[in-house]
């Protein structure tokens, strides 16, 4: 038994799974992929991830004497008030209990009026477009237009921007989101369950809702509707957590999480993970039970960055919960740039000098990287869990007949 896994065999297993057309495959966008657009440095990123989201947020608000209420309460519960997610979770867990009187000093109306404006600087920061047509969206996007399959994909995502939708308007990939209808879009959960839809459209579920879904109340009853645009003073569905709301708000974020449960459970599918850093424990419970209950289904997590902190960042694991589910769970791989974990074995990246298994395009992805000394010592890295060399993956075997390679 080798000691070490073989990048090339590898990429040919991914570059075949990923060729067929016959089976479920997936792909799962979450927060780290909008990092991934090149911008000019003093605009990058384009959007800014959950930390620097929180720290802008809680600038704008500052001087709101409500909000800086919400943040001392946060604290007082134990809760991050350096992430976003949890203040508005926290906020609508006060939401859930503050009928008919104040909570923590705040009323009914003070934390409605609190959520609408952290949603509103949340559109804010999000409310971005694309910068061209070559941003690893479009490549993504090239690649799910590239051949008719016989099974369509499906692209999950937790992120409440809408970059994946303009990048499949951009190249014309027709998809189903949940949503159906022109004027005022509402969510169709039959044509979810039952998959009513076309088979060349592509589906796209936005887990955590979007900032262009909006809850109204007409005729005295509360809907779900999404729009073109974000919509100005509007109740957002944004969902960053699996707080109980109210049932109209409930019900597009639980039928969702169902789709990805049924997608993991097909036969043979497989789902790639891209910027994800499993610190969602109801979404890790989803994607794990669901694994257990279909041993022919396949999770690969790609993960930026090295299997370890730097000193200089403290050291220690960086995707700690990723990797012991995967050390656990055989059909759950990750892949850092420098390591993998693969049928629960953690390995570190390394040719295995086969001149069987030689393969100039998978050689592009692999990186031979100097160890740091004087020996001259190198070590191989895979850089998949950067969305955009990821892309340029996908990009490169667009259009090649791929269904007579094999990997193990």
């Amino acid at each position: 038994m080798t000691n070490f896994h073989d990048p090339i065999r590898h990429l040919k297993y991914l570059r075949q799974s990923l060729s067929q057309d016959n089976e479920a495959i997936g792909f799962f966008i979450s927060a780290g992929c909008p990092l991934s657009v090149t911008m000019p440095e003093d605009e990058w990123p384009l959007i800014p991830d959950v930390n620097n989201l929180t720290k802008a947020i809680n600038v704008s608000l500052g001087e709101n004497e409500k909000y800086s209420l919400l943040l001392v309460e946060l604290q007082k519960a134990g809760k991050d008030r350096e992430n976003i997610e949890d203040i508005l979770s926290f906020l609508r867990g006060l939401q859930a209990v503050s009928k008919g009187g104040d909570v923590r000093g705040l009323s009914e109306d003070d934390l409605s009026a609190l959520e609408q404006l952290i949603c509103g600087e949340i559109v804010k920061k999000l409310d971005v477009l694309l910068p061209d047509v070559e941003t690893p969206y479009h490549r993504l996007c090239k690649w799910v237009r590239s051949i008719d399959r016989k099974i369509p994909i499906e692209i999950f995502t937790t992120n409440y921007d809408l970059l994946l939708e303009q990048a499949l308007d951009d190249l014309e990939v027709p998809y189903f989101d949940g949503f159906v209808g022109s004027h005022r879009s509402f969510f169709d959960l039959r044509a979810v369950e039952d998959d009513l839809i076309p088979i060349h459209w592509s589906r796209l579920w936005k887990i955590h809702g979007s900032i262009n879904w909006y809850q109204e109340t007409k005729a005295g009853e509360k809907k779900v509707s999404r729009s073109s645009s974000p919509v100005k003073n509007a109740s957002h569905l944004i969902y960053p957590s699996h707080l109980k709301y109210e049932e109209s708000r409930k019900m597009p974020y639980l039928a969702l999480i169902d789709q990805l449960n049924r997608f993991i459970r097909r036969k043979s599918s497989f789902l790639i993970l891209n910027g994800y850093s499993f610190n969602d424990n109801h979404l890790n419970d989803a994607i794990i039970n669901a694994l257990k209950s279909n041993p022919t289904g396949m999770v690969l997590a790609l993960q930026f960055g090295s299997y370890e902190l730097s000193d200089k960042d403290g050291g220690g694991p960086r995707y700690p919960r990723a990797y012991e589910l995967a050390e656990r769970q055989h059909n759950l791989n990750v892949w850092t740039f420098d390591k993998a974990i693969i049928g629960t074995n953690l390995c570190d990246w390394k040719l295995a000098n086969n001149p069987d298994d030689e393969d100039k395009d998978l050689m592009n992805f692999v990186q031979t990287v100097k160890v740091d000394g004087d020996d001259g010592t190198t070590i191989q890295n895979v850089k998949l869990g950067d969305f955009s060399e990821f892309t340029n993956f996908l990009k490169k075997f667009i259009g090649s007949d791929m269904g007579d390679q094999s990997g193990q």
